[in-house]
């Protein structure tokens, strides 16, 4: 078998330096943190007491047995301003023992404690930011015991002639500057969140290019729908769901991506949309930070929390985010290694009826003709497979398998949908050799094999490949340079042969910089080749 190191060698790494980045010296974060934050249940709603609460209640239900180990202030926990020496001071009121002392207590019982700040002189809740105090406030930070900065984004605006994306880069390069002088610190960047346009992404992309060298997770996109809004939960989920799957490429061990809080004890959700939040995230080797009353979580939801199996998975040392293997109208399918050979196969309803879809081995990126044992990580039933399973979803609902080889036959092929991550349309193999960008509807000719020598072959005609031609852009593979791609961390696909890059509406054309119609989401596994 493949290892995932191997898979797509082929596709010539040609690495930036990460010298400062966490990206190339993950020891840091290795696996995604696991927590409790106050924002989406509480808001400014938070003090001492509560957090005293929230650690008391996660050891008694086991939730820190579990690996929640990180209790992470948000905003308003701070003075309004400063102290005569310019450092920041806690709000009093709700702090009465003081965030050192806090800190200190939390420890005591297993605990880290994280903290929030804003990258402007401004917090998105009208407190003291850190703009121009920014080696002053990491000092304080790290005497305070503090070893977690959320740091958000509002109320920035461009300075020096810089355009918003540089001037945003510029703050979070030296605040990456400035940590580095301290103890070791996860710095999770709100960036990104201020760019998330789905009418144009370019410059999403572009602060998603050096988040992973400035730090060890970022909030890339919409707030999760906090307690008191007004909107629908499940919608907010899909949404950061949705965001998430099209940045699978960034995601390694040292950096991940963060679709938001988890919000078990939301009054808008069903018990089967909780559980679905808690298996897309895990799947994707998300952060699992938990924003709810703990005090108050019934034991369904903490059976959720406390999965063993789906913390085994979102704690997976390799690191891999979860992608999709096909998508239907109503159905998705996501794959994924994991250490030790298995293969993990995640399947999401998102529709309001019941769904049933039946899932090939190939799908899974595996092959037919060998033996697989695929175990429910859910209620740990086991099934032995050797073509294909039949999944049956109640609304809503995502059911999670661990495939494991019963015999050594097998080989992993990264296998998916390639789909522009603006328009969502998947790249498909039409009749008479065409090929063209269409909705996604599921089907064969819609997922892709992507070979060791970096050619990508339609699942509905194994033995042709994808081809640098205007004439026949699917051939029989022959190995040719006009049948090799490689993959870029902006999300290009370029032809080896001809140098240009895959662009939706025209084929191939000259390679561009984030241009929405050259981004592309491909399968879990393909190696990255930064341009």
């Amino acid at each position: 078998m493949y290892t995932t190191k191997s898979l797509l060698s082929a596709l010539i790494p040609i690495m930036i330096p990460l010298s400062l980045g966490s990206v190339s010296s993950p020891n840091l974060l290795p696996t995604p943190p696991m927590g409790f934050n106050n924002w989406a249940r509480f808001m400014c709603d938070l003090n001492e007491t509560l957090f005293l609460e929230t650690a008391s209640a996660m050891i008694s239900t086991g939730l820190l047995e579990a690996g929640y180990n990180r209790l992470n202030l948000d905003d308003c926990w701070m003075a309004y301003d400063r102290a005569p020496d310019a450092s920041l001071q806690w709000n009093t009121t709700k702090f009465p023992h003081g965030i050192p002392w806090l800190a200190h207590h939390l420890k005591t019982q297993g605990f880290h404690l994280g903290i929030y700040q804003d990258a402007e002189n401004l917090t998105c809740g009208g407190y003291t930011g850190s703009f121009g105090h920014e080696a002053l406030d990491a000092q304080t930070f790290a005497a305070w015991g503090i070893d977690y900065l959320k740091l958000d984004g509002c109320n920035v605006f461009p300075e020096h002639s810089r355009t918003l994306e540089q001037e945003y880069k510029a703050r979070y390069a030296h605040w990456h500057t400035v940590l580095q002088l301290h103890p070791p610190l996860i710095f999770s960047e709100s960036a990104p969140a201020y760019f998330a346009d789905p009418a144009n992404l370019t410059s999403w992309y572009e602060l998603m290019d050096w988040v992973p060298v400035f730090g060890e997770l970022a909030r890339h996109s919409t707030d999760i729908l906090v307690y008191a809004g007004q909107g629908s939960a499940w919608d907010s989920i899909m949404v950061n769901y949705h965001y998430n799957t099209l940045l699978a490429r960034y995601q390694r061990p040292g950096y991940f991506n963060d679709p938001d809080f988890l919000i078990p004890d939301h009054p808008g959700l069903s018990l089967e949309e909780k559980r679905s939040q808690f298996a897309l995230w895990a799947s994707f080797s998300a952060p699992l930070i938990v924003s709810a009353y703990i005090p108050g979580l019934s034991g369904e939801e903490l059976a959720i929390l406390r999965n063993a199996e789906l913390i085994r998975v979102d704690q997976d040392a390799l690191g891999l985010q979860a992608t999709l293997a096909s998508r239907g109208e109503e159905v998705d399918v996501l794959t994924r290694s994991l250490e030790g050979g298995d293969r993990l196969l995640t399947v999401l309803n998102r529709g309001d009826g019941v769904a049933t879809v039946k899932v090939p081995v190939e799908w899974m990126g595996l092959e037919r003709g060998c033996a697989y044992a695929a175990r429910s990580l859910w209620d740990g039933k086991v099934q032995v497979l050797e073509e294909e399973m039949v999944v049956s979803l109640n609304p809503h609902a995502t059911q999670v398998y661990r495939i494991a080889l019963l015999e050594e036959c097998s080989k992993v092929i990264p296998t998916g949908i390639v789909f522009n991550t603006v328009s969502g349309n998947c790249l498909s193999d039409g009749d008479g050799g065409r090929v063209g960008f269409e909705a996604c509807k599921g089907s064969e000719t819609q997922i892709w094999q992507v070979t060791e020598l970096g050619s990508l072959r339609p699942l509905s005609r194994t033995s042709y490949c994808l081809t640098a031609s205007s004439q026949i852009p699917v051939q029989l593979c022959t190995g040719h340079q006009d049948q090799k791609w490689t993959y870029a961390i902006t999300g290009n696909l370029k032809n080896e042969h001809t140098k240009m890059c895959l662009t939706e509406g025209r084929g191939l054309s000259e390679c561009g910089f984030e241009r929405d119609s050259q981004v592309f989401g491909l399968p879990s596994g393909v190696d990255i080749n930064s341009s």
